[in-house]
């Protein structure tokens, strides 16, 4: 990474220089004046302090400049004349102005990097109290029906048995499911990792999505509406299906009133766009900004003992989405109900962001 950087740093700095260099030969060629000469050099000191990193590369370029000024734009020409007075106030204007916007320059770029890590520590203790909320109560769940069974296993009727086992079955589904979300997070987790991507047949992510949709919840019909034609998108196909099973157990968990579930693709030019909605009771107004933070406010824990909050699974979502360069959006739709989008880059094979 540091060695791209530096290339990068290296490259733009030279376009930059010879960029000035060349139409100060052109100012020369077609005026008599060559008070523009120095100011423009200035520029392109100021350029590439501006867009490089560190010092070296905006000090480097206006000694480099003053030499070019003095050589090729001071008479008399293609003699190195450095010692007048005109060549040594260049130089030391040349060298303020690189300092002090490479000096301006890092501590905006360490600002940023701040502000950086102080949201990624945000999103962590949000997504922290996501995951207390929502694990305490399918495990105080699962340990009370496990208690009641190994305390009053005799006396209780094996319809009310069943039921115990059956909640515990849920709760335990819930948990993996839960689990499955924590790993995805901790893949993307990091500026060290990286998605891989590897071209996806669509058909083939869309059937195994609903495959293992239908397992957990086998009485949801999906509506599907896809592309006739053969489509292959880059992306971690895990992660992706990851995705679109928690936009659709969201549906199942908190659209109220549905009967309709919907799970699109379309394509846009280079892109793809995905979109799961419903058409049941909507996204509360105040939790549309921040439902993929995990940092809006939950209501009290049901007392009966279910899970309805899928904050955890859409900050995963957006993390994912996020992780291969696009973002997710989520909005209400006029004839009811809510809708979920993002969009995935169509191409090549990329082997990361």
């Amino acid at each position: 990474m540091k060695s791209r950087q530096r290339q990068k740093d290296i490259l733009f700095s030279l376009i930059v220089f010879f960029s000035a260099f060349a139409v100060n030969l052109l100012i020369q060629k077609l005026f008599t004046t060559q008070t523009l000469v120095p100011m423009i050099f200035v520029f392109g000191v100021f350029l590439i302090s501006l867009k490089t990193h560190g010092y070296c590369y905006g000090i480097t370029s206006a000694i480099v400049s003053v030499f070019a000024v003095d050589f090729a734009f001071t008479y008399p020409y293609y003699v190195f004349g450095f010692f007048v007075e005109e060549s040594i106030l260049s130089a030391v204007i040349m060298m303020v102005v690189a300092v002090s916007t490479s000096t301006l320059n890092i501590r905006i770029r360490d600002q940023e990097k701040l502000r950086s890590e102080n949201e990624k520590e945000r999103m962590r203790g949000n997504l922290l109290r996501a995951i207390s909320h929502d694990l305490r109560t399918p495990l105080t769940s699962i340990y009370g029906s496990s208690s009641t069974l190994l305390s009053k296993y005799d006396e209780l009727p094996k319809e009310q048995q069943l039921k115990l086992l059956g909640e515990i079955q849920e709760d335990s589904e819930w948990l993996i499911r839960m689990v499955e979300n924590l790993l995805s997070v901790t893949r993307i987790d990091g500026a060290k990792v990286k998605v891989v991507k590897t071209p996806t047949v669509l058909d083939e992510l869309i059937d195994s999505v609903l495959m293992k949709f239908s397992k957990k919840h086998p009485n949801q019909k999906v509506i599907t509406q896809i592309p006739d034609e053969f489509v292959d998108i880059p992306m971690d196909s895990l992660l992706i299906e990851q995705v679109l099973l928690n936009l659709l157990e969201n549906a199942v968990f908190h659209a109220k009133g549905m009967t309709e579930l919907i799970l699109s693709v379309s394509l846009a030019g280079d892109k793809a766009a995905f979109e799961v909605a419903d058409n049941g009771c909507g996204i509360p107004e105040d939790a549309l900004q921040k439902i993929f933070s995990g940092s809006y406010e939950k209501s009290a824990a049901p007392v009966d003992g279910t899970r309805r909050n899928m904050g955890i699974g859409l900050s995963v979502c957006a993390a994912i989405v996020k992780a291969h360069g696009s973002d997710i959006t989520a909005e209400n739709r006029k004839s009811g109900g809510a809708v979920f989008r993002f969009a995935l880059e169509r191409g090549g094979e990329d082997d990361g962001q």
